[in-house]
């Protein structure tokens, strides 16, 4: 019972909410009352959770020495002993197998989408994360990977490109925050915990941070004004939501410099709710501007 509840907990089901970005393709291109493609992006998103727990378990076993001399991590379940090494081998194989199986089900091209998703973060575990700058690349281009299947499984029509962009920059924007966090929280260690922080130090980190926080907002805006889902739906009013975009980046950044905070960008979201008001209200006012022409 216990080495099933360190699979779960290798599995990191608090991390599938970085998933929930494959419902983009649904929503921003005007398909979320539509039955069929809701469900089928439901399907892709538990499919693409089961994807990612392949990579987080790969990483631990890859890591496993690595993680018992981190302060946090030696108390995950390969790195602590509460999962066996053999039990942990036996999900990486079984997860691939089942995300891209099921997908083949319904759609070849998301099923290859999975496939190139997990190969890269495989080559990510064993190599990319000691590549300076490669490795923040190579996180970004996941997210990316997981808008792109959201965007293939249900053939959407008006989806704008500015979303990729969108998407890639803000990634980059936590990848970094996260890189940031770590090298501190690490101290003097980091580069035994880590090896690839040899190569970064905090000027470098904080001037990228910059450039990213601007680019992401400029990009933002961009699309609210370009987007054509946005044209179709007979209003301008997609700049509104701009202010909430801004100050759900700058409560990251006070949360990264003043708080300490920023390792872990999903736990930092989950428990902290200026920054969660502000996303939930982004959203439903973006969703509403969206839709409400079609309704009325």
């Amino acid at each position: 019972m216990q080495a099933l509840i360190g699979l779960l907990r290798t599995m990191r089901p608090k991390q599938w909410t970085k998933n929930v970005i494959i419902y983009a393709g649904l929503v921003f291109d005007g398909q979320l009352f539509r039955p069929e493609p809701f469900i089928l992006t439901t399907i892709s998103f538990i499919l693409l959770c089961l994807a990612a727990s392949t990579i987080y378990v790969v990483n631990d076993l890859v890591d496993i020495e690595r993680d018992r001399q981190h302060p946090k991590k030696k108390y995950r379940p390969l790195a602590s002993g509460q999962l066996p090494v053999n039990l942990g081998i036996a999900a990486a194989i079984a997860l691939p197998i089942i995300a891209v199986g099921g997908a083949l089900l319904y759609s070849p091209r998301y099923a290859a989408i999975l496939a190139i998703y997990i190969a890269l973060h495989i080559l990510y575990s064993f190599r990319l994360k000691h590549i300076v700058i490669i490795d923040i690349l190579t996180i970004t281009a996941g997210y990316v990977l997981r808008v792109a299947g959201g965007v293939l499984v249900i053939e959407v029509a008006r989806f704008s490109p500015w979303l990729y962009t969108c998407t890639a920059l803000l990634a980059l924007f936590l990848a970094i925050g996260k890189r940031r966090q770590e090298l501190i929280t690490l101290g003097d260690n980091a580069a035994n915990v880590r090896p690839i922080f040899k190569e970064y130090n905090l000027p470098l980190l904080d001037s990228m941070l910059n450039i990213v926080t601007t680019s992401t907002l400029l990009a933002y805006i961009l699309y609210t004004i370009e987007a054509p889902s946005l044209l179709l739906a007979g209003n301008n009013l997609a700049l509104i939501t701009v202010p909430f975009v801004m100050y759900a980046l700058f409560r990251y950044l006070y949360l990264i410099h003043v708080k300490g905070e920023g390792g872990a960008p999903d736990e930092v979201i989950l428990r902290d709710f200026p920054l969660q008001a502000s996303i939930v209200l982004w959203g439903l006012m973006f969703v509403f501007i969206l839709y409400l022409p079609k309704v009325v």
